[in-house]
């Protein structure tokens, strides 16, 4: 049983208090599967499988696997493909946020169970990767990440459409009582029109950029469509990168996610007109490697970095667009000094090594220049001021101009069924220059911060022509959402925060120029509203196993919603 100790099938032995029986006994069963000794004595490589029938994002994760094997043993490594959790955003209950945390668990406990001397990780919709890179980061294990990918486009009637951004705008359509029934259900089967991530800069598009940004994917993973030959090409690439890797020990996750890597993540996030919901995973990775993400500093960046990338839902394109347009690699070249190029890529060189191989594409207008931006600032603004003491967001780049300044009534629902069944109501007393806000929807109050905050329209106001008002909450919006909409107050309401204080009738100021957020009622009085708030108990969905631990330990959206103690000092600050 010759081999390195403490690599290949040797690495993290069951403890029977006998290593030689451990690895007689290992050896014994995996030989089950009918591997030889030559396969058992090569380092190996682990392939996390997140493909699911209720998970249609990861619909191409099957072949994605069998490639990244092919790219494992054509390098001469073993691959060991192992089963983790899969999280689909629309078959998540109560929603996938709920169960990213968990997820990042069941990754990392399953990559420090098992022998492997690197590891692939493979996912797409939203909460999958940002929970695969909390995992990898804390396991410290090497690492290559691959995206499944976006869908291609879909048509109707000669329009192109997208999963979600045309679902929402058509679905508001339908309610106005502009599309019919029968129209609603062909697009209903013409918007997704092939598996892989949404083809709108939502948040999976989002993450899969901002991970080729920080070197922890091979060039191009975060644009080349699911369905593409090119995709699984990829996939065989990094399989070979991995077993590489596994031999060299690194590079780790830790070497990659630097204050560079994590700063350049923040400007291609700005600069593609990103999900507010990568700014929630971003601050939990880092955290997971002891860094912090600043928020004033965020902001900053947003005030620097212009939107770049002309995509849905602040643009007009689509991901495959942006891909054959160059891709991150062509983003990154245009925006130059903003850029550390020297930031280290699990390729093994640096994103100068990627900028330099970047492709030009005549012609193509999908990615512009600074000299011609979509935006001359970034897509997301961090606001203050005494509604969100904490910091909120507002994605302004898909915002309605008009709207950025504004003053109106705040129309309150308190909760998330509240809202549903009172925001239709033909009696609702609400008009087009009014506030909608929605609280108890944070990550402790929902449970787990839904994507709630893209309030629709009521519904009477619809069939008027509304198409945007101000909305306020301590919820999430789909990266794919639009309009005027303020997300991630922090502190939430269900933490006594501020939005807990707000009564419909109240001012509320919005000035997104200012970056202020604030309820025009006198101190006294909210001092007032706030010493007569009663103390919430723990609620009936968290009394017992992961939803309780999840109640109790989970962060506000500025610390990434991540469980305190999963800080590498196991002491991150809660509530």
């Amino acid at each position: 049983m010759a081999g390195d100790a403490g690599k290949g099938l040797r690495k993290g032995l069951t403890s029977y208090g006998d290593a030689g029986f451990s690895l007689f006994l290992r050896k014994a069963f995996i030989k089950a599967m009918g591997y030889s000794d030559d396969a058992l004595n090569r380092p190996i490589v682990g392939i996390t499988n997140t493909f699911s029938d209720y998970n249609p994002c990861h619909g191409n994760a099957p072949a994605l696997i069998e490639a990244a094997k092919r790219g494992v043993m054509l390098a001469g490594a073993m691959p060991m493909v192992f089963p983790t959790i899969s999280i689909h955003e629309s078959f998540a209950h109560p929603t996938s946020m709920f169960l990213r945390n968990l997820m990042a668990m069941d990754t990392e406990e399953m990559i420090r169970a098992q022998p492997m001397d690197a590891v692939i990780v493979i996912g797409g919709c939203d909460k999958t990767l940002p929970a695969q890179i909390m995992a990898a980061a804390s396991v410290d294990l090497p690492t290559v990440v691959i995206p499944v990918g976006p869908m291609v486009v879909g048509h109707h009637k000669g329009e192109v459409l997208g999963a979600c951004t045309d679902c929402r705008r058509l679905w508001a359509a339908h309610r106005a009582g502009e599309i019919d029934e029968a129209e609603i259900e062909v697009v209903n089967g013409r918007l997704a029109p092939s598996v892989g991530t949404c083809m709108v800069m939502g948040t999976a598009s989002t993450m899969a950029c901002m991970i080729e940004a920080m070197g922890l994917a091979l060039p191009y993973a975060g644009t080349i469509p699911a369905p593409h030959a090119e995709r699984v090409r990829l996939a065989e690439a990094s399989g070979r990168r991995a077993a590489a890797m596994a031999v060299a020990g690194g590079p780790r996750p830790r070497a990659l996610l630097t204050p560079a890597s994590l700063r350049n993540a923040q400007v291609v996030l700005q600069a593609i007109g990103g999900s507010t919901n990568g700014l929630i995973h971003l601050t939990a990775m880092a955290n997971r490697v002891g860094a912090r993400i600043d928020l004033d500093a965020f902001d900053a960046v947003g005030r620097e970095v212009p939107v770049l990338v002309d995509l849905k839902p602040s643009g007009a394109h689509y991901m495959e667009h942006f891909h054959h347009a160059g891709g991150v690699p062509k983003l990154l070249r245009e925006l130059g000094d903003l850029i550390d190029l020297d930031a280290p890529t699990v390729a093994g060189g640096c994103l100068r090594d990627v900028v330099a191989a970047a492709e030009e594409v005549p012609g193509q207008t999908v990615i512009r220049s600074p000299a011609d931006p979509i935006k001359a600032a970034g897509g997301l603004a961090v606001l203050r001021g005494n509604l969100a003491p904490r910091g909120a967001l507002i994605k302004h780049a898909a915002a309605s101009p008009r709207l950025l300044q504004h003053t109106g009534r705040a129309v309150v629902f308190e909760s998330i069924p509240d809202m549903a069944a009172r925001i239709d109501a033909p009696d609702l007393d609400v008009g087009a220059d009014d506030v909608l806000v929605l609280r108890n929807a944070g990550p402790k109050g929902a449970p787990g911060m839904p994507e709630a905050g893209y309030l629709p329209i009521p519904k009477k106001l619809a069939r008027q022509g509304v198409k945007d008002m101000v909305r306020i909450s301590d919820a999430r919006m789909s990266g794919t959402a639009f309009g005027t909409i303020v997300l991630h107050v922090t502190p939430e309401s269900a933490v006594g925060g501020p939005l807990a204080l707000v009564r419909t009738g109240d001012a509320i100021r919005l000035d997104v120029a200012g970056r202020r957020i604030d309820l025009l009622v006198d101190e006294a009085e909210l001092a007032r509203r706030q010493a007569a708030l009663p103390e919430a108990p723990r609620p009936a969905w968290a009394r017992r196993g992961y939803a309780r631990l999840f109640h109790d330990t989970v962060t506000q959206a500025d610390e990434g919603c991540d469980f305190a103690f999963m800080a590498p000092d196991g002491g991150a600050t809660e509530g």
